[in-house]
């Protein structure tokens, strides 16, 4: 591991969002989050501190599940209550998304330019929801630089399962040997791994401790992919 690895000997790299491809869980979700809580006159705001902790449940409206279950609330209401701001909150993402607030991670951009160059087919696998993923895609990369995008809204079965790699397999013909992934955290890699894929874990503040071993290339910079 961290030897090297040359994302050109692929026939195609498939790429998480959310902490991956973009700051989005701090600039984005968080802000999102804290916005539908004020608007349903909730007191409740989540500091970047919390919601590092709060990222280890995975999917947006099973975090506010767990954090409204975690402060007193029966399962019944904490679902309800979920589910009820789960949906504002996604339109409160897509509009910090098309005012500029949620940038890519330096470096994306360019790499994304690069593997298109050498012609190296490009795949989304998020557990994110589709209604906010392809407006951020198209933002920032363009959704033609994308041969398959693979969302929440489609497989809503979330990482670590490998189900979102798996439909991108299945979409796209392509053997897990001849692919690679590229996410952030413990739970994006176990996913990829477990469909078989090669995995590069690029981290970030919210996920450099966790465990990353059963990657190819562990690295903090997407410097370090690009040539």
């Amino acid at each position: 591991m961290n030897t090297t690895i040359d994302l050109r000997s692929f026939k195609a790299v498939i790429f998480d969002v959310d902490g991956t491809l973009v700051d989005s869980e701090r600039h984005g979700h968080r802000v999102a989050f804290n916005l539908s809580f004020e608007e349903a006159g909730l007191p409740d705001r989540w500091d970047e501190l919390m919601y590092g902790q709060l990222l280890e449940v995975t999917g947006g409206q099973r975090r506010i599940r767990s954090y409204l279950q975690a402060f007193g609330s029966d399962p019944q209401t904490a679902e309800a209550m979920a589910a009820r701001l789960h949906p504002r909150k996604t339109e409160i993402m897509r509009d910090l998304i098309a005012s500029g607030s949620v940038p890519p991670r330096p470096g994306v951009a360019r790499l994304i330019h690069e593997l298109a160059a050498c012609g190296i087919e490009l795949y989304v696998a998020t557990t994110g929801n589709r209604a906010w993923v392809e407006p951020l895609l198209d933002r920032h990369f363009g959704l033609s630089r994308f041969a398959g995008i693979v969302t929440g809204t489609e497989i809503t079965t979330l990482k670590p399962d490998p189900a979102a790699y798996l439909e991108v397999l299945r979409i796209s013909g392509q053997r897990a040997a001849d692919c690679i992934a590229i996410e952030d955290s413990g739970a994006g890699v176990t996913a990829a791994v477990a469909a078989g894929l090669q995995c590069v874990a690029v981290t970030n503040d919210y996920t450099h401790h966790h465990d990353v071993s059963s990657a190819a290339y562990v690295t903090r910079s997407f410097a370090d992919l690009t040539r």
